[in-house]
């Protein structure tokens, strides 16, 4: 039987050897396999990951990276998985290799290029060591192994008082001739005091085969700064992402992270906000339309750690055949965070019987004059409200998927691309199987 566990631990010391010139990085890694070599992969046991199972995906012997790396793909092969209609800074990666024929980058407003360049130049050091393994939780077991493995990814750094001219677009494709392969993709983000910035991030696998990514984002925000960051998460049905973000606020800062999860065999979401400074706002949104056997988990957490802050929270899912969703919410109010707003909410439709969905919000607070509210419902489509569109000539199929895109069009409302909104539009439609132009 495959002990993936073991086969990686073992392998980890000749990929060190070819893949680091930065002893700061070198040392890194060295902990963190030591970190996931006495923890391993998360289980069922552990409370965390009760309702999402990894073993399935574990049974297999994931090459660490594609032998066919240097692949040729043409920008018009790939065009319809960009938000193509504007104008973007893009960093994209095939097979985890830097693809400098399809991406746009820039050292002039901003640093927007790849990690593995960043690490290894003198000017960049400053930001690396003042935030490269800063953020994450390192004793988070698939974070260690992210940072033991991790070989590149987007390094993006705005400097203060900048607002950049246009958004960025990360993208990770994948297309081997091998059938089992993972990826760990690490991106760092820096976004100066006063800057504001606007990101977008999409993995896709382009030939449907199986594949593992196990992706680290750490975020910081500066004072004052403003960032606007969206995931689209729509792969094929043998794709499983497993993604940790993690973001540090300073005062004054607003950041919003919208997930909008469509597509995949198995995706885990691990969000997790901490403030570290008063009048600082954390907005987390998003969309889970599923069906098949598809399994989306969001598992999200808010540290308030200073007063006069807010968290706003809403996610909405979709479950049909027998899809299944997972949604563990938690806000950790502290002590000294008085007068804050912290408000949090999941909401689910069920459209079978073998769909299904577990979710728990949480609220841990340890101070008294704070406004803090949560909840989450679970039902299914309201049939007098869909007998009374068909009443007025609406087909059903319409009526059915007009209704569910009401039930998720709050989200979409604090989308501030409005070329996001309108992509986003579109492949709800799609997953919903019509075509309608849900902003006549």
């Amino acid at each position: 039987m495959i002990d993936l566990k073991e086969n990686l631990v073992s392998r980890h010391l000749v990929f060190n050897e070819k893949n680091s010139k930065n002893q700061f990085v070198n040392q890194l890694r060295h902990e963190a396999i030591e970190i996931f070599d006495k923890a391993g992969f998360p289980n069922k046991k552990e409370e965390e990951w009760k309702y999402t199972n990894l073993a399935p995906l574990l049974k297999k012997d994931y090459k660490l990276f594609p032998e066919s790396e240097d692949v040729s793909i043409g920008y018009q092969d790939v065009k319809k998985y960009f938000v193509h209609d504007m104008d973007t800074y893009n960093i994209v990666f095939v097979n985890g290799v830097y693809s400098s024929y399809l991406s746009s980058t820039t050292h002039e407003e901003a640093d927007i290029c790849v990690l593995s360049s960043a690490l290894n130049k003198m000017v960049h050091q400053p930001v690396i060591e003042n935030f490269y393994g800063k953020i994450a939780d390192k004793t988070e077991s698939l974070v260690a192994l992210n940072t033991a493995f991790s070989k590149d990814g987007a390094f993006i750094y705005v400097p203060d008082n900048v607002i950049l001219s246009k958004p960025v677009q990360i993208m990770y494709l994948s297309t081997t001739n091998e059938s089992e392969v993972m990826y760990h993709p690490r991106n760092l983000v820096v976004i100066g005091n006063n800057s504001q910035a606007h990101i977008i991030e999409r993995h896709q696998t382009l030939d449907g085969k199986a594949n593992l990514t196990n992706s680290v984002t750490e975020v910081h925000v500066g004072k004052n700064a403003e960032l606007d960051y969206y995931k689209v998460q729509n792969d094929s049905k043998e794709a499983s992402l497993i993604d940790n973000t993690f973001i540090a606020q300073e005062r004054d800062s607003k950041a919003a992270f919208q997930t909008f999860s469509f597509g995949g065999k198995l995706t885990r979401n691990n969000l997790n906000f901490v403030q570290n400074g008063e009048n600082t706002n954390s907005i987390l949104n998003g969309i889970t339309v599923i069906s098949g056997d598809q399994h989306v988990d969001h598992h999200t957490k808010v540290e308030h750690k200073f007063p006069h802050c807010e968290s706003h929270e809403l996610y909405k899912g979709i479950y049909d055949e027998k899809s299944r969703g997972v949604f563990n919410g938690k806000v950790y109010v502290h002590p000294e965070a008085q007068k804050l707003n912290a408000f949090q909410q999941n909401n689910n439709v069920l459209l079978t019987n073998d769909a299904s969905i577990d979710t728990k919000p949480q609220l841990e607070i340890f101070a008294d004059d704070v406004k803090c509210s949560h909840g989450c419902t679970v039902g299914q489509l309201d049939e007098s409200a869909l007998f009374y569109m068909q009443q007025r000539g609406i087909p059903k199929k319409e009526a059915k998927a007009l209704l569910l895109y009401a039930f998720a069009a709050d989200v979409l409302e604090h989308v501030q691309i409005p070329q996001v909104k309108v992509r986003i539009t579109k492949i709800i439609a799609e997953k919903l199987g019509v075509n309608i132009d849900f902003d006549l």
